[in-house]
């Protein structure tokens, strides 16, 4: 094998601000542009040492494609490395989706807007059940795992079980199984350990990077108080990074709920709008989180106006969500060979990631339901039940073309969501 050649920082952001901008489709695409770049194109790092890193960043809560683009950035230049790839991998996504949060409230009440989301909306129930199925076939490899999905899915359907609850259970069980029977998990014998790196440096890493992830809150809690709604919009995020497991997809029916029921910063028709303007940037799609911190902060402004507002809650949502995986990566880094070679937290990783299904499938369950329906009523026990009355029609049609343009035709995302923003635009004008 060629050595590795050394890499400048010059280079490294001229390679992470392409594929900043680049990175759509989703962290399979993310993951497969930057192979293409950095690995296929460039060498900079071996084969075995990507897919390695891969693995263990599957372990950790946020997006994995983000958490690894930071450990290239590591391995290739230290800390600095890994800022440079960290933040430019998220920082144009970030740009774009503060742009259009922006728009978005300006054009809010428009029938044209209205009518052109309405395909948004659509587009996004096909969109995520394509997430439920190729999430699913990778991951439900067993009938143990296909079990578990099951179990989560009717605990959040059917009896409103917290997610953090269903999240954290599932990898107990994994953990547990895979020192009896890890064959119901699929889960390997154990590799033979590598060395350990200092405990020292590790406690170091985590109290630096943990105080990079509160400052900002603590800066709102000292000048604005606990009892406003940059405070909310902190804590609730910061909680959120932690129970990121799986992808977003995964959190989302939770945030949308939290966002909508709890804290009611936004309806559920909002939610659905924007995780399509999400789906169309690059960057991953937690990114979501950013509109959410907008629109609250933007509509409950005091003592800033709006504007600035929604940009405080923006940047703000953008932090707590993505500094977390700084802190885990700085932290796990030295020891991902000894992770990748640990069947108890492949054996909770397995089964979390099967509970993920049941969580998407969910989550599908509840984006149809608002957006197929326009009135939904709570009943006992959790589970929201639709008024059949209130069936939109036109909604209808359009998530059937979403389907047909995504399974049947094979097209991209961002080419359905357009398609069907044009024929929601459309049917609104002519209506």
């Amino acid at each position: 094998m060629s050595p590795i050649p050394p890499v400048s920082r010059a280079e490294l952001t001229r390679a992470f601000w392409k594929i900043g901008w680049l990175s759509f489709g989703g962290p399979a695409g993310q993951i497969a542009l930057m192979h293409r770049e950095l690995i296929d194109d460039r060498g900079w790092v071996e084969e075995d040492a990507f897919l390695s890193a891969l693995n263990v960043c599957h372990l950790l809560p946020g997006p994995e494609a983000q958490q690894l683009a930071t450990w290239i950035g590591w391995r290739l230049q230290g800390l600095s490395g890994a800022l440079i790839a960290g933040l430019l991998f998220v920082a144009p996504g970030a740009a774009i989706m503060l742009g259009l949060s922006i728009l978005y409230t300006l054009a809010v009440g428009l029938d044209w807007f209205a009518a052109l989301f309405l395909g948004v909306k659509a587009a996004v129930i096909a969109i995520i059940v394509q997430a439920l199925i190729r999430i699913g076939k990778r991951a439900l490899t067993t009938g143990f795992k296909r079990g578990l999905a099951l179990a989560a899915f009717v605990a959040l359907a059917g009896f409103d079980a917290p997610f953090p609850l269903v999240v954290i259970g599932a990898g107990a069980i994994g953990m547990a199984v895979a020192a009896a029977r890890p064959d119901w998990l699929g889960v390997k014998p154990a590799m033979p350990g590598v060395s350990r790196p200092r405990p020292g440096g590790t406690i170091a890493t985590i109290a630096a990077w943990g105080a990079v992830w509160a400052l900002p809150l603590a800066i709102v809690w000292l000048t604005l108080g606990p009892d406003h709604v940059l405070w909310d919009i902190g804590m609730f995020f910061s909680q959120l990074a932690i129970v990121t497991f799986g992808g977003a997809y995964a959190v989302l029916a939770y945030m949308a709920q939290e966002a909508v029921t709890t804290f009611g910063w936004l309806a559920p028709g909002e939610m659905a709008d924007g995780l399509g303007l999400a789906e169309s940037t690059p960057g991953p799609l937690i990114m979501v989180t950013q509109f959410v911190g907008f629109l609250a902060a933007y509509r409950d402004a005091a003592p800033f106006t709006p504007l600035v507002a929604g940009i405080i809650g923006a940047g703000l949502t953008t932090w707590v969500t993505f500094a977390p995986c700084f802190l885990w990566i700085m932290t796990f880094a030295p020891w991902m060979e000894r992770l990748n070679r640990a069947p108890r937290l492949k054996g909770g990783l397995a089964a979390l990631t099967a509970a993920v299904v049941g969580v998407i499938a969910n989550l599908a369950l509840w984006f149809a339901l608002h957006v197929l329906f326009r009135e939904v009523r709570a009943t006992g026990g959790g589970i929201d039940w639709p008024v059949p009355a209130s069936f939109d029609w036109r909604a209808g049609v359009l998530a059937v073309v979403a389907g047909v343009l995504l399974f049947g035709l094979k097209r991209g995302v961002v080419t359905t969501l357009a398609v069907t923003a044009g024929l929601g635009l459309a049917a609104g004008l002519l209506a």
